[in-house]
């Protein structure tokens, strides 16, 4: 199996294009044409992490963090990125980065945080705005279902947990067939009539190119008659943090003792307790401060993040509580995600997780 073809899958569950602006996700170092060995499922790639694939005889590393975040002007092994680029090319190992685009789909790393929680009625804290389109287009009556059925396979016609949603209307089309063309209906050279359907369907915007291929492929006309608008809707599915329910209320303390007990972390920082019972929660693993203000809108009791600076607790502002439980400590079970959405994909090919623990924090206690 080529490397291609794993970096493309991953690509649909967690799309290049949901990434932020900042962000370096995609294929680091490495040749995707090159036959994959095996895959190793890491939060870093570090030069250890590197050694480890190469020990494993892998040479794919799959990684949450790019290791490469901004340009590097010179590659001489003088600091730990370098030595792992270094380290990845020297031996051909590939590194893909799977970041902020699986942070902002809800079964990615906010998701995993909220399965192992124990979270129910999951939602986008922080919907992603401009990922939703809608396709128009217009078909011969005989013909629509073959059009719906291709731009369904396509990926376009999903709201919620609803697939191969469409409207569709009845209509009069007209048109002129000029020299050198070969009409489905219609004479060249004379106007003509046709019943036509007006298909409209949504898709996520990082679909579009497979959308639009679909419908040609199945449209009869040799020139097909479409729009593609954007929408100003929310994607239910996409965007920053998640916000849940646990299924019955517990005390302040009693929910983070339970988040100590799940995430496995020594100690967890945070505000001022309200003596209120938590049942509504929200979180982001790694970096979430920014969504401190989202949380408090959704009218949650505790907000579960890493990385908050001092002066950022007191945005809590008696309302909420704030708990930081560190970032490599929300993350880390990333790795068990990507190793399990890989193999429910490629059930017969080695996956594995790294042996190496990547955290550079540690705790004396």
């Amino acid at each position: 199996m080529r490397i291609a073809e794993i970096t493309s899958f991953l690509e649909t569950i967690a799309p290049l294009s949901l990434q932020e602006h900042y962000d370096n996700a995609g294929l680091i170092t490495g040749d995707s044409n090159h036959d994959c060995t095996g895959i190793i499922c890491s939060l870093d790639a570090t030069e250890d992490v590197v050694m480890d694939a190469i020990e494993k005889k892998c040479n794919l590393i799959v990684a949450h963090h790019p290791i490469v975040f901004s340009g590097l002007k010179k590659i001489n092994g003088k600091n730990y990125v370098e030595k792992a680029v270094i380290a990845a090319i020297k031996n051909d190992i590939a590194i893909y980065a799977i970041h902020t685009n699986l942070d902002n789909v809800l079964k990615g790393v906010n998701g995993k945080i909220a399965e192992l929680l124990g979270l129910k009625n999951l939602t986008i804290l922080f919907p992603k705005e401009n990922t939703l389109r809608k396709l128009f287009t217009f078909v011969p009556a005989d013909k629509a279902g073959q059009v719906r059925n291709a731009i369904f396979g396509a990926g376009a016609g999903c709201i919620g947990n609803y697939s191969e949603c469409s409207f569709n209307s009845e209509g009069m089309g007209t048109f002129k067939a000029g020299a050198g063309t070969n009409p489905y209906v219609g004479k060249v050279g004379e106007r003509h009539q046709e019943k036509e359907i007006r298909v409209e369907a949504i898709f996520p915007a990082w679909l579009e190119g497979a959308v639009i291929k679909a419908m040609k492929g199945a449209h009869p006309y040799e020139e097909v008659a479409y729009d593609v608008v954007n929408l100003s809707n929310d994607h239910p599915g996409t965007g920053s943090g998640i916000v849940g329910d646990l299924p019955q209320a517990i005390s302040e303390a009693d929910f983070l003792n339970h988040i100590k007990n799940i995430i496995g972390v020594p100690v967890v920082r945070h505000t001022q307790f309200l003596g209120k019972p938590v049942q509504k929660v929200a979180l982001c693993g790694g970096s979430g401060s920014f969504l401190v203000s989202k949380a408090l809108a959704a009218g949650v009791d505790i907000y579960i993040t890493a990385d908050m600076k001092y002066h950022e607790f007191f945005d809590a502002n008696g309302r909420i509580v704030i708990a930081d439980i560190g970032h490599f400590e929300s993350e880390q079970f990333t790795i068990d995600l990507l190793k399990e959405v890989l193999e429910q994909k490629f059930p017969t090919f080695a996956v594995l997780k790294t042996r190496v623990k990547t955290n550079p924090v540690k705790y004396f206690i």
